[in-house]
């Protein structure tokens, strides 16, 4: 950013009970926190437009903060706000969030009203930022709307796409419909693991339900690639362990950036039924 926007967005006051904490009894028994966030945003186009899309959903980062909250049982504040920060922060339009994560009741043998942590961060993209590969997939439902969808959340991260491609499965039950397959390269500020999390979150409000392995599903997110670093633990694989074996990732990979393909791949790989379809916009 090269200035402060002036342009804020409150959640004051979101109470959750949680585990948090390093004692005995904070490792077993919830305990209340407040989160108050001060979002900035350039709030001008949705001031112009009335349009939700233009700034960002209070309710659904409210939600997510809470979420978090509640599943991961952190020890410390400051790993706790920390990870709040990097939600916040990959929701499309956001420039920068403060955040004050507090204790409403601090184990502390002391007459102390509450104990808090307070941070600023700032989402870099453009400014150093990483460059990662994401491939998208749906077979459920809407699938053009539901790709449409994945691509608007991503938002202004996004700095390349491929067309969209409609592909036989692979692998999974039998039955299942053809999907439409697209890529995408975006600049972020996030790490592989936050980046990871934000599509799941965009998944899940897409109505993915993780019922089949390789089953059908309304959007399917990958990390393909995350610059050129190597990943490889229980949580990620980078680059995505199949990609290379995968025609309906290569062939988009190939339009936005082919220097990520093995050579050879369009002869050697069995001849998938991967039909191009154009451009997502103009479906």
């Amino acid at each position: 950013m090269s200035e402060r926007t002036t342009d804020h967005v409150y959640i004051d006051a979101l109470r959750v009970t949680c585990i948090i904490g390093v004692l005995d009894h904070e490792r077993t028994t919830p305990q209340p926190i407040q989160i108050d966030a001060d979002i900035e945003i350039d709030l001008a186009e949705a001031g112009r437009t009335d349009d939700l899309t233009k700034t960002v959903h209070y309710g659904e980062v409210a939600v997510a903060l809470a979420d978090l909250a509640r599943t991961t049982g952190y020890q410390l504040l400051e790993r706790l706000a920390e990870h709040m920060a990097e939600v916040v922060l990959a929701f499309p339009r956001v420039e920068a969030v403060e955040l004050t994560v507090t204790k409403l009741e601090p184990p502390i043998p002391e007459d102390i009203g509450a104990t808090a942590v307070r941070i600023r961060r700032e989402n870099r993209i453009g400014r150093g930022a990483h460059r990662a590969v994401i491939a998208l997939g749906s077979n459920l439902g809407d699938r053009v709307a539901n790709l449409r969808f994945a691509v608007g959340r991503l938002g202004s991260a996004v700095v390349a796409t491929s067309q969209v491609f409609e592909t036989d499965p692979v692998g999974g039950p039998e039955n299942q419909g053809a999907y439409l397959n697209m890529a995408v390269v975006v600049e972020t500020s996030l790490d592989p693991y936050a980046l990871l999390r934000q599509l799941n979150r965009i998944e899940a409000e897409a109505g993915r339900e993780r019922l089949v392995h390789w089953g059908p599903r309304t959007l399917d997110l990958d990390v393909i690639f995350y610059d050129d670093i190597v990943i490889s633990d229980q949580h990620l694989t980078i680059p995505h362990p199949r990609y290379a074996e995968r025609r309906f990732v290569l062939a988009p990979l190939h339009e936005i950036d082919p220097t990520r393909c093995p050579i050879g791949w369009e002869s050697s790989l069995p001849p998938d039924a991967v039909h191009p379809r154009g451009p997502l916009a103009s479906l």
